[in-house]
């Protein structure tokens, strides 16, 4: 009498390669995602940037020093200062400032895009990348302005 031999049914084997697959995809997070974080981070809940591949994404960045204290003299020396947070950001985590493919810009006060442009053309370098300007309701810390960025290398 012959004994009678399990098959793994092909259910369970789909299973098994799967649940594997997604073992190894979740080892491999971390050298997927390398998170940027200034000044250890500045005691906030999210990351300055995060590299996914090749693009990074920047969180905002208002127009402050690394206390956190708001650039003095308005909007043009806080709109200086927070391109001048996105440009450490952006370096650190390798990448140029020529690698930025887009932009998004929240202002306190619309009627201050004026004068936040100015300094922005004379900062960001051609050719400049995409970009959207949002008036918000209030920002953190009263800033006047707030940036965030995406980068991409070819």
């Amino acid at each position: 009498m012959k004994t009678p031999q399990r098959q793994l049914p092909g259910t369970f084997a789909v299973f098994i390669v799967f649940a594997l697959g997604l073992i190894a995809s979740s080892n491999c997070y971390a050298d997927k995602h390398k998170h940027i974080n200034l000044a250890g981070g500045k005691g906030l809940p999210f990351s300055d940037g995060v590299i996914a591949g090749k693009t990074l994404y920047v969180a905002g960045q208002e127009g402050s020093d690394e206390k956190g204290k708001l650039a003095a003299g308005g909007i043009a020396a806080e709109t200086k200062a927070a391109l001048e947070n996105i440009q450490k950001v952006i370096k650190t985590a390798g990448f140029e400032m020529s690698d930025i493919v887009s932009v998004t810009v929240y202002l306190a006060d619309i009627q201050e895009f004026g004068d936040m442009n100015k300094v922005y053309k004379e900062i960001m370098p051609d050719p400049k990348p995409a970009r959207a300007t949002i008036q918000a309701a209030a920002l953190v810390n009263n800033a006047r302005i707030e940036v965030s960025v995406i980068a991409a290398k070819q």
